[in-house]
């Protein structure tokens, strides 16, 4: 699940980020602090949900999901809020929920539910990004994404990893963590993204901090960022 957090409070916005990484149910989230920066960055790469906000200056999180409430195919909507007025207003627009700040862990976790309700068959629906882009020896190749051991950005490029070769792509970290999420990658550092289904060990090594074994790619241990790792550990199971 794709999650993108509406509000024009930074506090808020970190708090809720860290409410979702710790369900381990959504892979990739993004912020905007205005309606605006929202649309742009749904633009970019889809999200399935939004976290939205309602009092928010120039445009508010009312006005925002009235709009996407238009598209023909928009992120399910859930209000974050500290007024309770809306609530009726909010369902006419076809909000999903309507969660009260602070929020609270067991609330959230049911809106989610009810997010992963509406965005499954319509994943289910649409043909899965299968293959990404990339540039080899001047040409353009397609690489299957089952063939992608993880993902490490380098500059303004992103270097694929296979088993076998390593490929560059104009695609950013952050476009390529949208796309590849509902297919079981994670993004495990600012500058790494991991197909889990090749991670075969996972080690701590000091102060707590992991590093992942990756099949395939031998000598290779990537490091996991401290704000992601219960997130991933959910992901892994452990």
């Amino acid at each position: 699940m794709r999650a993108m957090i509406v509000d024009d409070e930074a506090p808020a916005r970190s708090e809720l980020r860290y409410l979702l990484e710790e369900t381990g149910r959504v892979e990739a989230i993004t912020e905007a602090s205005s309606a605006r920066e929202a649309v742009e960055k749904l633009m970019e790469a889809k999200s399935d949900v939004m976290f939205l906000d309602i009092q928010m200056p120039k445009t508010s999180g009312m006005q925002l999901a009235e709009a996407l409430h238009r598209l023909k195919n928009p992120p399910a909507v859930v209000f974050v809020t500290a007024y309770s007025e809306y609530a009726l207003e909010a369902f006419e627009v076809d909000a999903i929920d309507y969660l009260m700040k602070p929020v609270d862990p067991e609330r959230l976790g049911q809106a989610l539910d009810k997010v992963q309700a509406r965005v499954k068959p319509q994943q289910q629906s649409h043909s899965s990004v299968e293959r990404i882009p990339v540039v080899k020896s001047g040409r353009k190749v397609l690489v299957p994404i089952d063939q992608i051991r993880y993902i490490e950005a380098k500059d303004d490029y992103s270097c694929i990893y296979t088993d076998t070769d390593r490929f560059l792509s104009t695609i950013s970290l952050a476009k390529l963590e949208q796309k590849l999420a509902p297919h079981g990658f994670f993004r495990v550092h600012r500058g790494y993204i991991v197909n889990l289904e090749y991670v075969e060990d996972v080690e701590v090594i000091s102060s707590g901090i992991l590093q992942l074994g990756v099949n395939g790619i031998e000598g290779k241990k990537i490091s996991v960022s401290r704000r992601r790792v219960v997130a991933l550990k959910r992901a892994l199971g452990l």
